[in-house]
């Protein structure tokens, strides 16, 4: 299965804000759209990440308050990003060893999405489900002969 797949059965719904938004309207948005990361963008290029990791490190720095900053100042500058075309036994590695919970899904310099640790869960134990239930009715359509044969 590809990361193309998963974008397929996600939807195409992307949240974006720039470098320059208030670091409080971003979590508003977060909050509001009950989402865990925003792409920031600027110029049309992905330039970030903001994603509730960077948020708790926020409030844990500033005593439980946002403060008035931006995002460009708390935004995770060089997020780990996949392809349409990577794997997702690739991209469970790569959210593994870098505890990645969102990747974007880049095409050359197109975001076409962003997939979460969720949304890859989701998408193996449907693949796995779907693999059960054909064995399953494999099985129990056996052929009488073949089965006294073997």
């Amino acid at each position: 299965m590809k990361v193309s797949e998963i974008l397929q059965v996600k939807g195409n719904i992307l949240y974006t804000v720039t470098p320059e938004t208030l670091l409080a309207d971003a979590v508003n948005t977060m909050s509001e759209k009950d989402i865990g990361s925003l792409v920031v963008m600027e110029y049309g290029d992905l330039v970030g990440m903001l994603t509730f990791r960077e948020v708790i490190k926020v409030l844990h720095a500033n005593g439980g308050a946002l403060g008035a900053g931006t995002v460009r100042k708390h935004m995770d500058e060089a997020p780990i990003t996949v392809t349409p075309e990577t794997e997702v036994n690739e991209v469970r590695r790569m959210m593994l060893e870098k505890h990645a919970r969102y990747l974007p899904v880049m095409d050359a310099k197109t975001l076409l999405g962003v997939i979460s640790f969720y949304d890859v869960a989701r998408a193996v134990l449907e693949a796995q489900s779907f693999e059960n239930r054909m064995l399953k009715a494999y099985i129990r359509d056996w052929p009488a002969e073949q089965a006294a044969e073997d």
